[in-house]
């Protein structure tokens, strides 16, 4: 029986402030989880420093662009890893799949295209790109038609291809690295020389704030033509507001990161800069695997929320049956997925080597493990039909933050295991949890 002050009262009214605040912003409360963990990691790791090594050295410029650097190749595997377990599959081998295209395009452009179109020739990194895409792509696809065609369920043949790929990219060389890349491969990577600057920085972020506002105006527009409830007007300029804000926040950061004194004097002496006495400052700005992550993201996005094949792929790990009878080829689905999954692992293979500026039979081992620990943290669910891209990429910073931090602070490889393995577990964990309280 409802009180008799509480009659007259609306449900707005009855729901504590931040409920209303959340349902007026449509902010999803797992994401402001996640970033407050990230949050919790961030300054955990940095009192610590503190504390134990007498100087905190984790939220520095340095270290943050490191980190997202260091983030950009799980980042852009998770982003396809959701679409994998949101069908209610799984993907083991993407790890294997990032060392054997690695390999491919080390071999390609190292061992092959020179002696065919010369040392230096300008055409090598984008053929070996080229090679390393459509290797991951054929061997996703692959994958995908034994799942679908062939009835073999996504474990065994992901578990499978985790050992046949490794070995095979250890059968390439006999176990050899190959190295260096390309010179303008290696800008992919990122490094002082693989990053746009301050001033392409800037000009981004104002690019991305406008691209913010324009899509809450946009929206706004869109809900009002086809009647759907509006959100309050100080909530879409909160929203403007954060995200302007953290976008410009970020390219502060970035460019607050100088290049190294001894790059900074070659820079000098090969462009004839007059170097002053306080030295030189050269921001790096945004790394392209950054900037790599960030397109991936945006279009894979665009992808699941834009697309006929993007509804697909929910309508199936919501309910596989019903989707096929409503008419959806769910094995030709499940091919494109596991295709793009491998272009995805490519992609990541691209960064991964030219960030080390070589590739060895080791490269992308244990990677599957954060790649579905990144998706799981950001929300996709293990039951299926449940998942965003951006939860991912941020799942995928979380786990990137928490190695950097074990390995900032010296802590054993043992114990980095252990706590990764315990947070994989704590994340599906929460999401039962979640899922039981939403039924």
């Amino acid at each position: 029986m409802v009180s008799p002050n509480l009659e007259h009262l609306s449900d707005d009214a009855r729901t504590g402030p931040v409920k209303r605040f959340l349902k007026a912003t449509e902010i999803d409360s797992r994401l402001l989880g996640m970033i407050g963990a990230l949050v919790l990691i961030w300054l955990g790791f940095h009192l610590y420093g503190g504390i134990v090594n007498g100087f905190a050295a984790f939220i520095t410029p340095r270290n943050l662009w490191n980190l997202s650097v260091q983030t950009s190749s799980i980042g852009i595997m998770a982003t396809g890893m959701v679409l994998v377990i949101v069908t209610r599959h799984i993907d083991l081998s993407v790890g294997s799949i990032l060392g054997f295209a690695a390999m491919m395009m080390a071999v390609t452009q190292v061992n092959i295209l020179p002696d065919i179109l010369g040392l230096g020739h300008p055409a090598i990194w984008l053929i070996a790109i080229a090679v390393g895409l459509l290797v991951g792509t054929l061997v996703g696809a692959f994958h995908g038609w034994l799942i679908a065609y062939r009835g073999i369920p996504a474990f065994i043949v992901t578990l499978g291809g985790l050992l046949v790929w490794r070995g095979a990219t250890f059968l390439i060389t006999r176990g050899e690295t190959i190295a260096p890349m390309d010179s303008t491969f290696a800008l992919l990577g990122g490094g002082p020389y693989g990053a746009v600057g301050s001033t392409w920085s800037w000009v981004l972020g104002i690019i991305a704030s406008l691209g913010v506002v324009f899509m809450l105006l946009s929206g706004r527009k869109q809900r009002k033509r086809f009647q759907f409830p509006l959100r309050p007007v100080w909530a879409d300029t909160f929203l403007g507001v954060v995200g302007c804000g953290l976008i410009l926040g970020f390219v502060m950061l970035v460019n607050a990161y100088p290049w190294p004194r001894g790059i900074v004097r070659q820079y000098a002496a090969a462009n004839n800069i007059e170097v002053p006495d306080g030295g030189l400052f050269i921001s790096h700005g945004f790394a392209i695997p950054v900037l790599i992550l960030i397109l991936v993201g945006l279009a894979m996005t665009f992808l699941t929320t834009r697309t006929r094949f993007g509804r697909y792929v929910f309508a199936i790990g919501g309910n596989p049956e019903a989707a096929e009878l409503a008419g959806i080829n769910t094995r030709w689905v499940t091919v494109k997925i596991f295709a793009l999954m491998g272009f995805l692992s490519g992609l990541s293979a691209v960064v991964a080597s030219a960030r080390l500026n070589s590739a060895s039979g080791n490269l992308g081992t244990l990677d599957e493990l954060y790649v579905i620990a990144a998706a799981v943290i950001g929300g996709t669910s293990f039951a299926g039909g449940v998942g965003t891209i951006y939860g991912a990429i941020l799942g995928a910073v979380v786990m990137q933050s928490l190695q950097a931090g074990m390995v900032l602070i010296g802590f054993d490889a043992a114990v980095q295991q252990i706590v990764v393995g315990s947070v994989l577990v704590v994340a599906v964990w929460v999401d039962t949890m979640y899922r039981k309280r939403a039924q």
